[in-house]
C-alpha cells in the first residue's frame, strides 16, 4: 500500500473517532521533516507522522520534529503496526476513552 493510500484511510477513521476535528496535511516542502498531519480537536492539537511499515525509511528530521512537538502535545510516528497504540495515545490526549 502507498502512503498516500494508507493515510487517507487513517484520516477517515479519525474524523469517525473525533467528530468535528480537523485535519491539516503538513508541507514538508516549507519545513523539512514536520510530520504528515495536524489533528485540531477541541481545544487540543496532536501531529502524526505516517508511514506504511515499521521499517519505512524516514526524511531527514522526522525524529526531530516528532519529539518536539510530542513534548508540547502529542506526536507520533503512525503505521499500520502500531496503529491500535497511537489511536489509543490519541484518544488519551484528547481526554475520551475507547
Amino acid at each position: 500500500m502507498k502512503e498516500t493510500e494508507y493515510q487517507g484511510k487513517l484520516i477517515k477513521k479519525i474524523k469517525q473517532m473525533f467528530p468535528g476535528c480537523v485535519i491539516f496535511k503538513g508541507n514538508a516542502a516549507e519545513t523539512q521533516g514536520v510530520p504528515d498531519l495536524t489533528i485540531l480537536y477541541r481545544h487540543m492539537w496532536a501531529m502524526l507522522e505516517v508511514k506504511t511499515s515499521a521499517t519505512a525509511p524516514q526524511q531527514p528530521n522526522q525524529d526531530y520534529w516528532v519529539e518536539h512537538y510530542d513534548d508540547m502535545s502529542y506526536a507520533a510516528f503512525i503505521y499500520p503496526e502500531n496503529e491500535e497504540e497511537i489511536l489509543d495515545g490519541l484518544q488519551r490526549t484528547f481526554g475520551l476513552s475507547r
